[in-house]
Order: structure tokens, then sequence, then C-alpha cells
């Protein structure tokens, strides 16, 4: 291994497995991560390293979005380094097949392509010591989870490598946040964890992206990219709240029983209005609906001794404003018109007038999931921070009527 740079992450990667390690009980590996982070060369190197130190007369699979994919990205540049090393490789391309012979062993690895559904037909049945799931992202769960469960021979480890795809993506939210449950270590890379990268390589990569795409790509990060509704907002540069200097207060609602509800904390300060703070309920998670006082006792929580100067409220939560303006609140009914306060809260967060802070976790994680549907319309999915927020600013800030052809907003594609 000498004659290969590695980095300290990489060498971690290949080495895991080693008996002695601190790793070695795991089950298996996910490495995820920017692109050109060096994931797929030492993941492969430590795959191989692996079986063939471990095992003979053995059967493993390589598995990627095609079998093109798995040559193309794993293997060509892999095998040169495997020869190197001391490998006796024979690549049998018209089995889809590579025999490896070293040390005195020998191993039969199989390649596989996993674009469909139907892919997992291909790898089923067989009794296999390892795989290699290479963009895993890429592959249908169902091949997944077929490739994984035919490693049933004592001692047989997975390996996972992946670039970072929308946070809904199924083998983010069951592995890489579950890879401690499920006996696996997680080595997230970043282009420093690639030593094959000039510092002029790497900024010519950072220059490439923004935003979003700069996040997942270069960052290396879980976050939606395609179809987002405000997809020229980086919540990863969100600022943290002012201190003082405000001069007016307002609470927006977006109400919910079933679905989450949603509370926002508005503050003007020289002219520009902060989300300070909110408040979110999802009571599906929580296991317990809310009544409209208890939502009311929350609200008077969040807001504490501020003068509020209105509530800017769900206009379907008829009783909801009904209790709280029992309490004293003045309650205005948010207007509803959601395209065109989409082109105006897009507008307002553009120019600055409108800043969510740090601190609304809830509100920054739904501007990373609120995405476009079939023609105008969005999805009625993690938008609930996404409507009172909307409400807020179609009622409030709303501008004159001669003046809003001007509020517009481009739809990512």
């Amino acid at each position: 291994m000498s004659r290969i740079e590695l980095s300290p992450k990489q060498r971690q990667a290949v080495f895991w497995w080693k008996k002695g390690a601190p790793t070695a009980s795991y089950d298996g590996i996910l490495c995820d991560g920017a692109i050109r982070s060096g994931k797929t060369l030492s993941l492969g190197l430590g795959f191989f390293l692996w079986a063939m130190t471990s095992f003979r007369g053995c059967r493993f699979a390589l598995c990627g979005k095609t079998v093109g994919a798995v040559r193309r990205n794993v293997l060509m540049e892999l095998l040169p380094k495997l020869t190197e090393l001391g490998m006796d490789i024979q690549d049998k391309r018209s089995e889809n097949r590579i025999f490896i012979r070293f040390l005195g062993r020998e191993n039969d690895f199989f390649l596989f392509g996993g674009g469909n559904e139907s892919s997992q037909d291909l790898i089923q049945g067989m009794t296999l010591a390892g795989v290699l799931l290479d963009e895993a992202t890429l592959m249908p769960k169902s091949f997944v989870e077929q490739a994984c469960a035919r490693c049933s021979v004592s001692g047989a480890k997975i390996f996972i490598n992946c670039n970072p795809s929308s946070p809904r993506h199924w083998l983010y939210e069951e592995w890489i946040l579950k890879a401690q449950a499920r006996n696996f270590l997680h080595l997230h890379f970043t282009m420093a964890d690639n030593p094959a990268l000039t510092p002029a390589v790497r900024k010519r990569y950072e220059n490439l992206y923004e935003g979003a795409f700069y996040r997942r790509y270069v960052l290396g990060q879980w976050v939606q990219a395609e179809g987002r509704v405000y997809d020229f907002f980086d919540s990863a540069t969100a600022p943290p709240a002012p201190k003082d200097g405000f001069t007016r207060w307002f609470v927006s609602c977006d109400y919910g029983t079933v679905n989450p509800a949603s509370f926002g904390l508005w503050g003007e300060k020289d002219g520009v209005f902060y989300r300070v703070k909110e408040y979110y309920y999802d009571s599906r998670l929580e296991g317990k609906q809310l009544t409209d006082e208890e939502y009311a006792d929350a609200l008077e929580a969040l807001v504490g001794e501020r003068p509020i100067s209105a509530v800017v409220a769900d206009p379907s939560a008829a009783s909801f404003m009904a209790v709280l303006r029992r309490r004293g609140f003045t309650v205005w009914k948010g207007k509803n018109d959601v395209l065109s306060g989409i082109r105006l809260t897009s507008s307002l967060l553009k120019s600055g007038k409108l800043v969510i802070c740090r601190e609304c976790t809830d509100c920054l994680r739904e501007m990373d999931l609120y995405l476009w549907d079939k023609g105008d319309t969005v999805k009625k999915e993690n938008d609930h921070a996404m409507d009172d927020m909307r409400y807020f600013a179609a009622t409030v800030l709303r501008p004159p009527a001669t003046g809003f052809a001007a509020c517009t907003v481009e739809r990512g594609r």
C-alpha cells in the first residue's frame, strides 16, 4: 500500500475491518460525501483486500446502477492498483465475473447492475461472503436489500458508498441515520480527504456550484437540490437572530391537528423582518393531538413578554382564531393565494427584507424540502412553516396592488 497515497479518512475506509481495529466488529461500512472525495477508490481497495485476506473459494458481488457503471466507476481505476499489490486478476467480461488469486487464495467476484426494481431477480438465490454497492442512491431499495440479504456466509460484510441525494431518500433515512443501529461504520468524506486533488482543482469544483448543489456536491450534505420552490435559498448561511433593536412583533400560524402546526415569531428591525423563534408540533410524531387551548398556550410561551401587533393565522383555523381573540390577541386572517404568496415571499427573501434566523430549524429544514409538483402547484409535503411564512409575507408585507406584478420567482426545474 506504500505506493498508493491515502488520507487518514481513506486509510480508515481501507482498513476498518482488520483484526484488532476498533471498528472490526462492524457488519459493514457506509461512505458518503462530496464528489471527487476519494471514497470510491478507498472503499474498493478495502473491499478487495478484506475479501482476499479473509476468505477462500467464496463468491462476492460488485454492484452499480449498471454493469458498465461498475466497470467505469470502480474497476477501471482499481484493477491496476490491485495488480500492483500482487493480485492475479482474470477478467471474464462475457460472464460479468472477475476471478482473483492472492496470497494462495482464490475468490470469484460477480458484477451486477441494479438499475430498476426487477434487478433484484438477478442476484436472488446467490450465497455471498460480501457485497460492494457503488452509488447506492441510484439503485432501488429492493435491489440493495436483496444484495445485502445474500451475504449469509459467516463473517460476511457489506460495503456501501454514495454521493448525497435528497434528505428524504430511503438510503439516508433508513441506513445513514440508522448506521449505529445497523452496526455499520459511517464515514463522511469531503474533497479534503482526497490527496489526489490539488488546491487548484478543488477550487475549480467549488466554483462550479452554488446553493443547494454546492452543499450537496462540494460539502457532501444531504439536501434537496432539484425542484425546490426557494431554490436560491441556502439554509446553511442563516444568521443568528439579532439580540435587540426590534420595533414591531408579529406571529404567523399554520394550524394543524393531524398535520403539523407551525408558528413563527417575527421581529422588525431597521425595516427588515427576522424570524427569530418558532414553535413546531407534529402530532403524528408526538403521538398526541393538541387542543386549541393547548396551541394557544404554546403561542403565548413563544411570545413571552413581547408586545404583539397581530397574529396572522391560518384562514381555515376559525376556532383557534376565536381562542386567541378571547386571550386578547389581535388576529388577522392570513392571505392564502399560494402562487402570489410564493412570488412575494421569494422577492422579500432575495432582497433581504425577510430573514430566517438559524434558531428556526424547522423552517430551514422545510426550505430545503419544499418542492414544486406538476404544473404551477407545490407538493403538500413539508409545507407547514412554509405556509405560515407565506401568510405573514402576503398579509403584513404585501405591496400596493400597482406594484404586485413586479414580484417574481423563477421556478427551479
